[in-house]
């Protein structure tokens, strides 16, 4: 089995919003989950800490993630998930809750958090020489949406608590930018909070932008940028994916673009009552990292971002993935392909790592 490096997990958001207690094994949350009606995706979780050793996911990305929209209800059916808040300092406030549940992990050993590359640089090195088992998972602070950042001075506060990696907007429009299916770029806040990053060191993720905002983002940050969850829009079109041309843009960046798993993004026109599950298999996930190769021409710029657990469960996943331990399959279909073992090791992990020992504090 190879190691992973899986760039957007919401786990402290299952943790606090769902409920659910990530040290447990997998079968005792969806057993737990059974015969709630509140969201589709209850007990039908891919993602714990067990299946994370299991999967030997050795480092992930490990999200802050909550939204500001003063126009929601609290009992909107579409807050259901408890991702949507009235006031920017809630949203901060919910964000440090997050935050305050991986230090927690972190003090009972069960997960580390890496700080800068020499963080990376020896959690790596313990992965490869023993048995995964029992170490901690290594994770990387970032932030889906910026609306926690209540400002962008605030920024400073949130490096110094170790976010590594942010994107600026989630679904809709943020304070910091327009995201997916909103339209237009940057606000005047949004371009203060790049320069911030800039000065900080803070990695710009550009999942989620509108196509404007992708460009002027891009155009105006000259530090490191990654894809944190994106796929492909010549194979599943729609503004959630990424063209051509932003693939290409991001390669000549020396960018990473982590490919997602959830079927909506894997399966044009995709509709949880209307295409059968097994309709979308791995085969889909192994489609876009190799249109990411041919495009680019190599296999440096394509790897996983799995988004497992990110709003869904497996009534939304390819078939056959049960359990983010089955990452592990993509291997063995990247070989069929014709993939060389150092390519799939590159897309496992070689092409984060690498990425990650340039873009961290060193």
């Amino acid at each position: 089995m190879k190691l992973i490096i899986d760039t957007h997990l919401d786990l402290a958001w299952n943790a606090l919003s769902w409920n659910r207690d990530l040290k447990r094994p997998l079968e005792e949350i969806n057993r737990e989950e059974a015969g709630m009606t509140d969201d589709d995706a209850r007990g039908h979780a891919t993602t714990c800490l067990p299946e994370l050793r299991r999967a030997r996911v050795a480092v992930c990305l490990a999200t802050i993630q909550a939204r500001t929209k003063p126009e929601v209800r609290p009992a909107d059916g579409f807050n259901r998930q408890n991702l949507d808040y009235k006031s920017a300092d809630i949203t901060c406030a919910v964000g440090q809750g997050q935050l305050a549940y991986y230090r927690l992990l972190e003090e009972q050993g069960e997960v580390r958090m890496l700080h800068t590359a020499a963080d990376l640089e020896r959690h790596w090195a313990e992965w490869q020489a023993e048995d995964c088992q029992g170490l901690p998972v290594g994770m990387i602070l970032a932030m889906e949406g910026a609306d926690p950042i209540v400002s962008p001075a605030q920024a400073a506060v949130w490096f110094r608590d170790g976010l590594r990696s942010v994107s600026l907007a989630h679904y809709g429009m943020s304070r910091y930018a327009a995201g997916t299916s909103a339209s237009g770029g940057l606000t005047p806040q949004g371009v203060r909070l790049l320069e911030e990053f800039q000065r900080l060191g803070i990695i710009l993720d550009v999942t989620h932008l509108s196509d404007d905002a992708f460009f002027e983002a891009l155009d105006r940050f000259p530090g490191p940028v990654m894809a944190s969850h994106n796929n492909c829009r010549a194979l599943v079109p729609g503004q959630r994916q990424f063209s051509d041309p932003q693939i290409r843009r991001l390669a000549a960046r020396g960018a990473i673009i982590g490919v997602a798993m959830d079927a909506w993004m894997l399966y044009p026109d995709w509709k949880i009552d209307r295409v059968p599950r097994e309709a979308v298999r791995l085969e889909a996930v192994v489609d876009h990292i190799d249109h990411i190769c041919q495009l680019t021409g190599d296999c440096r710029h394509a790897a996983i971002g799995s988004d497992l657990d990110g709003g869904y469960g497996t009534e939304q996943t390819p078939f056959g993935l049960d359990t983010i331990a089955d990452l592990q399959k993509l291997a063995g279909i990247l070989s069929d392909r014709g993939y060389a073992d150092e390519d799939i090791d590159a897309v496992f992990h070689g092409n984060w790592l690498g990425f990650f020992r340039r873009s961290l504090p060193q």
